[in-house]
């Protein structure tokens, strides 16, 4: 039984008005999410959802408003007032000193071209830079330099108290869209259909003196580059607004595979050919990646895919994965994946592996007459030992979660704690373990039960 709870900070909820009671289905039964929480604050769409620790989190979207609240109980710590108009970028990162304690940060970023540093111990503002000619895009922490990173019509360098340590030129109207980090103290920017790589170095007599260099330019891709993902120290991945995916090498920056028939039929037989007359590009775009050591999973279009690094080939997808674009995927630790979408969908799945039939037996006949037959044989044993040892995977639907009455932006995993979800439709969801929840509300009252009941042989 799906259960609806109302939240949104210390006030009494008592005038909030409580949706009906709804049913999550008997046929989800590997669907652990069957309660929720509902979070009011913000006044316009909700975009963004950055984890601060195990139980904290933070929103922001584009009534330039962030919030910061408690993952297990739904509660409101900290209304955050500073920017005037939209958050366009926002990331956590953690400030720690030869003597300071630890101290919990999230930078975000507006259209008013300006760019905070927050207290999320405290909900003070830190410190701000109004010194920006464009909107930053996009916002990164390098936190081994210790430093960060906004790109916009110029990528430039901060440290944590937000001096600007070293700055490129104007690249390009377009600006710096995404970022990613790479070894050797490099970092990737997506600049349009380019791909940037630029290397940061500090002064070596100890001052706060950085640079950063243009070291290679990557023109690969066809179209703007829409997703931009780090798989290790090894590899990190690109997607483009066609279609197209392309694997590289994190240390020489080369490419070492690349896709973009994710939407042609012909390269997955399995599934049902749809008939088009063409294939729009907001049907092709990628428009989320994220991976673990073995495979890339990508939202392409209305579909989800798993490409396999090792075997260089996508080895699952569903194509119709959701009624309209899939605007995030993340991949849990288990083998199920989660996405979200523009039709107010969440959505649970989870690989698993087809039932291989056995190959076919090697014909016999003319070519044995040729002495081709022992060739023959050998190429049909090698195939049919390849096929065995090839698993074939498919993405089953295990969970549909519906509450969000507009597009769903992105969400959080917080393991045992649940799922944040935010949507255009200005709310947060905290989707929980029905069970769970219920056994730790059991727990609470038998507790109070006990403290009350010793009260009473007390007195």
């Amino acid at each position: 039984m799906l259960r609806w709870l109302i939240g949104g900070g210390r006030e009494p909820q008592g005038l909030a008005e409580k949706s009906s009671v709804q049913t999550i289905g008997e046929e989800q039964i590997q669907n652990p999410y069957t309660e929720l929480l509902v979070l009011k604050g913000h006044q316009d769409i909700v975009r963004f959802l950055v984890q601060i620790d195990d139980c904290r989190f933070a929103s922001a979207g584009d009534d330039g408003i962030i919030f910061l609240w408690n993952a297990q109980t739904g509660e409101k710590l900290y209304e955050l007032h500073g920017h005037t108009h939209k958050i366009t970028a926002i990331a956590p990162f953690s400030s720690s000193g030869v003597t300071e304690e630890k101290t919990d940060l999230i930078i975000t970023a507006s259209a008013d071209r300006t760019v905070i540093v927050w207290d999320c111990t405290s909900g003070r503002q830190v410190q701000k830079v109004s010194c920006f000619h464009s909107t930053v895009k996009c916002v990164t922490v390098l936190q081994r330099l210790n430093v960060w990173l906004s790109g916009g019509s110029d990528l430039c360098v901060w440290n944590q108290k937000l001096d600007l340590l070293c700055k490129t030129s104007h690249l390009t109207d377009a600006g710096v869209s995404a970022l990613v980090e790479l070894p050797k103290n490099c970092v990737a920017a997506a600049v349009g259909k380019e791909l940037i790589i630029f290397r940061l170095s500090a002064s070596n007599n100890g001052s706060e003196v950085w640079n950063i260099l243009e070291v290679k330019r990557l023109v690969d891709h066809q179209d703007n580059i829409s997703s931009l993902v780090s798989v290790n120290d090894l590899t990190f991945v690109t997607g483009s607004h066609i279609g197209e995916l392309i694997v590289w090498d994190a240390l020489d920056w080369t490419k070492q595979a690349s896709e973009c028939n994710f939407w042609d039929s012909s390269v997955h037989p399995d599934v049902q050919p749809e008939i088009k007359l063409s294939q729009s590009p907001h049907e092709t775009s990628v428009q989320h990646l994220t991976s673990d050591d073995e495979c890339v999973f990508a939202a392409v279009g209305k579909g989800i895919y798993v490409y396999n690094l090792k075997m260089k080939r996508v080895i699952a997808c569903q194509r119709a994965a959701h009624d309209s674009s899939v605007l995030h995927i993340e991949k849990l630790p288990n083998r199920q994946l989660i996405s979200c979408s523009e039709d107010g969908s969440v959505r649970i799945w989870e690989l698993r592996e087809k039932q291989q039939l056995p190959a076919e037996p090697v014909p016999t006949g003319f070519f044995n007459m040729w002495g081709f037959g022992r060739a023959n044989k050998q190429a049909n044993q090698a195939a049919k030992k390849m096929q065995e040892n090839t698993p074939v995977y498919f993405l089953e639907l295990v969970g549909d979660l519906i509450g969000h009455s507009s597009a769903v932006q992105m969400f959080l995993y917080f393991g045992e704690l649940g799922l944040a979800t935010c949507s255009a439709d200005h709310l947060i969801i905290l989707w929980k373990d029905g069970e769970r929840e219920s056994s730790l509300r059991s727990l609470t009252l038998f507790k109070k039960l006990a403290q009350n009941g010793d009260l009473q042989l007390r007195l």
